[in-house]
């Protein structure tokens, strides 16, 4: 006998369909079990408020986990950007597959990269740590708030409404559209957000038999690096829309594989910021990212997130 798909819960929007598109494919390769897709529509797709209004933290997360918690998927998939960082009582992050790139990217008109950009030149972005950061750069441009889906942002950027948006290199890479990117963000001059480019595997805690087979997905030195970022995200008290940034990466030395971890705070009017890094080896992901928030708040980040996202 035949055994039942496996439900995997995603989001409706065209980036969430990919992503959870390549997971079910990894799952139907390490398994042989079957997958299908069931799509869910969260609060974040729906509202067409800016995300510091409505509330950030959970808001692309809570329907997936309601629906595992109901039995109507069996697992689910998020950016793991979006993820809250406490842990929700009865589900577990089983996998973390390997991280595609997590640096941000620009979509200029004519192919320009942000220097390019002349003064008083729109771009788009819906994160106060992209607008932050980009502001901090000094180059004059004005940052216009904007929601919606990849299509509809780079729209913005064909229909002539903005010289250009900053989306996550990663998604666009998803979605077959990295020849679009213009410039490529180095993390010295923008710091991603915790998680990006990485994805979160999460299902029932007491399903062992399914914990055990989506394990087989999940990558060691990706986790390391995101628990970092996100421990530190955590010590902050930050929201997933607060202007924080942080990049943890791995390196493999001749005798010790080492975390490298980096962060910026920044107030959300690009005026002041504080940045700091720590490395550590790859067990102490955890101290490394509460040690540098701990450091961060000694120097005043607390004041410079202003109001936190519960």
């Amino acid at each position: 006998m035949t055994e039942a798909p496996l439900r995997l819960g995603t989001r409706r929007s065209k980036l969430a369909m990919a992503q959870s598109g390549h997971v079910a494919d990894a799952v139907t390769r390490l398994t042989g079990r079957a997958v299908e897709l069931v799509e869910i529509t969260t609060h974040g797709d729906v509202s067409r408020e800016q995300l510091t209004q409505i509330g950030g933290t959970g808001v692309f997360v809570n329907a997936l986990r309601d629906a595992l918690l109901a039995g109507e998927v069996d697992f689910v998939v998020h950016s793991l950007k979006d993820l809250p960082t406490g842990d929700p009582e009865g589900i577990t992050l089983v996998a973390i597959p390997p991280r595609h790139d997590p640096r941000d990217a620009l979509v200029a008109r004519d192919g320009l990269a942000l220097a390019e950009l002349p003064a008083g030149s729109r771009i788009g972005t819906g994160s106060p740590r992209r607008a932050a950061q980009l502001l901090l750069l000094g180059l004059g441009h004005e940052i216009v708030p904007i929601r919606g889906n990849v299509d509809t942002r780079i729209g913005f950027v064909t229909s002539g409404e903005l010289d250009a948006v900053v989306l996550a290199k990663a998604g666009l890479g998803r979605l077959g559209r990295a020849e679009e990117v213009t410039e490529t963000f180095d993390p010295l001059h923008m710091l991603p957000a915790p998680g990006q480019g990485a994805l979160a595997v999460e299902c029932a805690a007491h399903d062992a038999v399914l914990v055990e087979l989506l394990a087989g997905l999940d990558d060691s030195d990706t986790r390391a690096a995101v628990l970092a970022e996100r421990t530190l995200l955590a010590v902050l008290e930050a929201g997933c829309s607060a202007p924080v940034g942080a990049l943890c990466e791995v390196a493999e030395g001749e005798q010790v594989t080492e975390l490298y971890l980096r962060a910026v705070v920044a107030n959300v009017d690009g005026t002041d910021s504080v940045r700091l890094s720590a490395t550590g080896t790859l067990d102490e992901a955890q101290k490394i990212g509460r040690e540098l928030a701990t450091e961060l708040l000694a120097r005043g980040a607390s004041g410079l997130m202003g109001e936190r996202v519960p």
